[in-house]
């Protein structure tokens, strides 16, 4: 049943009850699809459900009211979202960040990657920063581990006490997201930007680690690289930037030396973070991936794979480091490192 159907449905209860059209209450907020708190200056559902039934005469039986209230806030209609368990032991076992062991090494990194990325995210970095807290996760070419990065920061900023995380799988030619989190492939952000009976809250996964929810990439398509800089996805990345304060979005993007997916989506990324594998990934080849990138506010580094260490969990790579503007004024000489 569409939404539109169902709004149908609703409003021919309510006026069975004796409720007019226009005392019916605001729809709950649409975070409740998506396991989202309240706070944002919307109706929570049980706060809908309960002003419909204050709103029905007094001579609506009880049983009435209450099937009538839970019409309002049914889970069929704004709950859509799947639910997955994940594999915590497993993702471990990879190498993970996972919530059961907050102080492991790879942990700890990862506290350091991300502190910058929440500053940003949250206009307390050195500069404000539009859409800071869209964040792309690329590399130059495949297999510098820009996945493992990816996966890594949104489980670290996942475990975070005021932030929730959506985990985007933007690598649409090779997605690897789910494979890498033991899940069997899903509809995902193609099938939204295809199909305009699909919404986001129709394809999204929640799973057992509360504040984690996924998007998967979705069905493979020719026209990835259009549907990338469509008018539909535009919209999309304003809403998922704006609709909620406490919401960060990681994105899995495509390397930018072998597609034309990453420079496109980067266009409306507020930070970018550059995987760098080292010991492989030459200066220069850095320096061109920089080049695709350059008018994004924010790009950090990420040393990847490094097998050599230092106290204050920093390394220095070519003398980049991130910066705001497209003249790269530096913020920071240094990148995150991950083992």
């Amino acid at each position: 049943m569409s939404i539109i159907e169902r709004a149908i449905e609703r409003i021919e209860l309510l006026r069975r009850a004796g409720v007019e059209g226009g005392e019916v209450p605001a729809s709950p907020h649409p975070s409740a699809a998506e396991g989202h708190p309240e706070g944002t200056g919307f109706q929570t559902a049980t706060e809908a459900g309960q002003s419909v039934a204050a709103k029905m005469p007094p001579d609506v039986p009880a049983s009435s009211r209450s099937a009538i209230a839970d019409a309002q806030v049914s889970p069929a209609a704004d709950s859509r979202s799947s639910f997955i368990e994940l594999d915590l032991a497993r993702l471990q076992s990879l190498g993970l960040v996972v919530p059961s062991e907050p102080r492991s090494r790879i942990a700890e990194e990862f506290r350091v990657i991300k502190r910058p990325v929440l500053a940003n995210a949250h206009g307390k970095g050195a500069a404000p920063v539009d859409n800071g807290n869209l964040i792309m996760v690329t590399s130059s070419v495949p297999g510098e581990g820009k996945s493992f990065n990816s996966i890594n920061l949104a489980m670290s900023i996942a475990m975070e006490l005021d932030n929730r995380v959506l985990l985007v799988d933007a690598d649409v030619a090779r997605p690897s997201i789910l494979n890498l989190l033991g899940i069997p492939p899903a509809k995902g952000l193609m099938d939204v930007l295809l199909d305009q009976n699909v919404g986001l809250s129709d394809v999204l996964l929640r799973t057992n680690i509360d504040k984690l929810s996924i998007l998967p990439a979705g069905m493979p398509h020719k026209n990835a690289t259009e549907l990338l800089a469509s008018a539909a996805m535009k919209s999309m990345l304003v809403e998922l930037a704006h609709r909620y304060s406490d919401r960060i979005i990681v994105f899995d993007s495509p390397p930018l030396m072998v597609t034309t997916e990453a420079p496109v989506l980067a266009h409306s990324m507020g930070q970018i973070i550059l995987v760098v594998e080292a010991g492989r990934t030459a200066k220069s080849m850095v320096e061109q991936a920089l080049t695709k990138i350059r008018n994004c506010p924010v790009k950090m580094l990420v040393l990847n794979k490094a097998r050599y260490a230092r106290n204050d969990g920093y390394y220095g790579y070519y003398g980049y480091g991130y910066g705001y503007g497209a003249g790269g004024t530096a913020a920071d000489d240094a990148m995150g490192k991950t083992a």
